[in-house]
């Protein structure tokens, strides 16, 4: 069991940009110190709380500063970008990074950047999403003349093209026949399984749901791969989920208890930006009774999101914590631990990665060894 970070990236949105991206970068090359082998960063241009419009611009600047990390877009959205512009970053990505690139791609997913795009509709972002994938891989692989058409997004070369002088070929990435693609999973049995277990992509179980969920991404995953004939291998699967290794449980317990402390304003968040009409409404001028913090969280029913979502407390607690997830789940490649908003001067959460590392992981990946699992 290998170890990996996944950025949203979540601060606080009155936090500078330049301090949340610095904190960001120091997270990952600690990491890396540690031993964690991959980090995946988001893509959202519509707010100021998941600040990364462009991750592999964002990623770009660690490649010289680390030598083992791979990186990995989580995700790009394929709903708001031309394919030319995905194939060509990716494949600049991958030649400047020796071959580290995993990349993730989705349909996009933050309702604000569906409207910011004119693509409000999921199910459209979808339906582009599938047909961007497709047109990425080929622009990986042709030559002029060629010419691509699809329902949102066409690609053409077939007058302008200099084939001695190289004119009409476009990147290429380093890997052959191309990067490994990779999708998050939140539903247990919807589109995205499908695709991810049909195409041999890489799959992500997101930090967001359930461990049932979870579980039953992989069910399905395994059984369609079974279908098709085709090998299921543990080692691909990324369970991401949100950790924190605290010295103490007592400590874990005062986190978790403030209504505004990390988790609470994480999970607020992700819950608030899928109800946003109505809480404007209830927080704007004018409101009769403007929410407290712990009113709000109370609405939104970030105490549940807790109890699924989040491992936290010593490294003892932890550990055990993991274990049994381990044994309800199965073996899976990696364990993607989340990187949150630091509340301190980075202390707790960089001691948190040192602690899941040290303690956590070793004892974990004995455990799934010696069991089989």
């Amino acid at each position: 069991m290998k170890l990996g970070l996944f950025f949203m990236p979540l601060h606080r949105p009155e936090k500078p940009w330049a301090q949340t991206l610095d904190e960001d970068r120091r997270t990952i090359l600690h990491a890396e110190q540690l031993g964690f082998t991959e980090t995946w960063v988001g893509e959202h241009f519509s707010t100021k709380t998941e600040q990364v419009p462009a991750p592999l611009m964002f990623l770009a600047t660690l490649i010289h500063q680390t030598t083992t990390m791979r990186f990995g877009t989580g995700v790009v959205n394929l709903g708001h970008r031309h394919p030319v512009v995905v194939a060509a970053e990716a494949a600049l990505f991958d030649q400047l990074s020796g071959g580290r690139l995993m990349l993730g791609v989705g349909p996009g997913g933050l309702i604000s950047d569906g409207e910011l795009f004119g693509r409000p509709d999921m199910a459209d972002r979808v339906r582009i999403a599938v047909e961007s994938i497709d047109m990425i891989i080929d622009l990986w692989t042709q030559e002029a003349p060629f010419r691509l058409d699809g329902e949102a997004w066409t690609a053409s070369l077939s007058e302008q093209f200099w084939p001695s002088h190289g004119v009409g070929q476009l990147a290429r990435p380093l890997q052959q026949p191309h990067p490994p693609l990779a999708m998050a999973l939140a539903s247990p049995d919807g589109d995205s399984v499908r695709m991810v277990a049909e195409r041999s992509f890489i799959p992500i179980s997101a930090n967001f749901v359930s461990q049932s969920a979870v579980k039953g991404q992989w069910e399905t995953y395994r059984r369609i791969r079974d279908e098709l004939g085709l090998p299921i291998d543990r080692s691909v699967w990324r369970v991401c989920r949100n950790i924190l290794v605290t010295e103490t449980d007592s400590e874990s317990e005062e986190v978790l208890a403030d209504p505004d402390g990390t988790f609470g304003f994480y999970f607020r968040y992700l819950a608030g930006v899928r109800d946003m009409p109505r809480l404007r409404g209830i927080e704007g001028e004018g409101s009769p009774s403007i929410p407290s913090v712990a009113e709000l969280n109370d609405q939104l029913g970030v105490a549940k999101m807790f109890d699924r979502c989040v491992i936290s407390g010593s490294a003892a607690t932890v550990t055990e914590r993991l274990i049994s997830m381990v044994d309800d789940l199965g073996a899976f490649g990696t364990l993607v631990a989340v990187g949150h908003d630091w509340d301190d001067d980075g202390r707790r959460w960089l001691s948190s990665l040192d602690r899941l590392a040290t303690e956590v992981g070793p004892v974990v990946a004995q455990h799934m060894r010696a069991t089989g699992s």
